[in-house]
């Protein structure tokens, strides 16, 4: 088929890669502009756009898809159908409308449950057991389309949102690829189920260690590797990127009870969190017994005070 493609991140790029090793035609991808990253934040091309061009692929990278020149060029595609995943701009009706089989949108999560922009944290953040991916036929809502395919995966105990993202990234790359060839019948959402995972930001991954240990636990999971949960000690950041939660006599939340190799305990709201993995602001990530070594992290003291 010809494809119009429209993705930016690395979830995308997976789907653009298979698209092209099922032998589809891509005569344009649209990614969004470059954006300063890195310590010199220098402009850097997306992940989808790094690929695109690798293989050659025209790049469109517009602020916007309701200008009629934009418009226009997309129409000249003469595009069979148009797929999207994580582009990060809303579609136009004159869009939508646009390839013969309409638009198809690669969603990282089971719909209704959880549209948005953060499925794979929200789903992690909530103690779901299973995730996945749906193929949607876009609309003019958000996540609104019907379904044309969707697969589950197990969520696992240890999964973060990378390890998660990673997984959700192959199926999805392996579920449009079946959708094209197949071309499934469309679903309806059950829309009194929908849930909604807003945008995670910075101000929410710090540690309230009046939650429970279990809800801590996840968040640590879901916020990994971005925006990375964090708490202070000594009027410093201090990023947590592994715990699990353990049982613990009841103390004043947030209070290190333990301090050894096997990890540092902290009281939580209820139970207790072991820090497993911890990083000190400009400091490298490092296992609890490396970071005890130059660290004097004292049983009694409090963090986030």
């Amino acid at each position: 088929m010809n494809i119009l493609f429209a993705g930016t991140p690395a979830f995308a790029a997976a789907a653009l890669d298979a698209l092209l090793q099922a032998g589809h035609r891509v005569p344009l991808v649209l990614t969004q502009p470059d954006r300063p990253a890195g310590r010199g934040l220098k402009p850097q091309a997306s992940a989808v756009k790094q690929l695109a061009l690798s293989k050659q692929l025209a790049v469109a990278q517009p602020a916007t898809l309701k200008d009629d020149v934009v418009i226009a060029q997309l129409a000249a595609v003469g595009a069979d159908a148009m797929v999207v995943a994580a582009y990060g701009l809303i579609l136009p009706e004159s869009v939508l409308r646009l390839p013969r089989l309409g638009c198809l949108n690669i969603h990282a999560s089971l719909l209704p449950r959880w549209r948005g922009a953060a499925p794979i944290q929200r789903a992690i953040l909530a103690g779901d057991r299973e995730t996945g991916v749906t193929i949607m036929q876009m609309d003019a809502g958000l996540d609104t389309g019907a379904m044309l395919l969707e697969q589950a995966i197990p969520i696992a105990d240890d999964d973060n949102a990378q390890t998660l993202h990673d997984k959700l990234a192959a199926l999805g790359a392996q579920l449009i690829v079946r959708v094209l060839h197949e071309q499934p019948a469309a679903v309806a959402q059950d829309h009194a189920r929908a849930s909604y995972a807003t945008k995670i930001t910075k101000a929410e991954a710090r540690i309230d260690w009046n939650r429970p240990a279990a809800e801590l636990a996840r968040a640590i999971r879901a916020y990994n590797p971005m925006p990375g949960a964090y708490t202070t000690w000594q009027g410093q950041p201090l990023k947590l990127w592994r715990a699990e939660p353990v049982s613990a006599a009841s103390a004043v939340p947030g209070t290190v009870l333990l301090a050894d190799a096997d990890g540092i305990v902290v009281a939580t709201g209820d139970g207790a969190l072991r820090l497993l993995e911890l990083q000190r602001a400009g400091g490298k990530r490092l296992a609890a017994a490396s970071f005890l070594t130059g660290a004097a992290l004292q049983p009694g003291e409090r963090l986030d005070v």
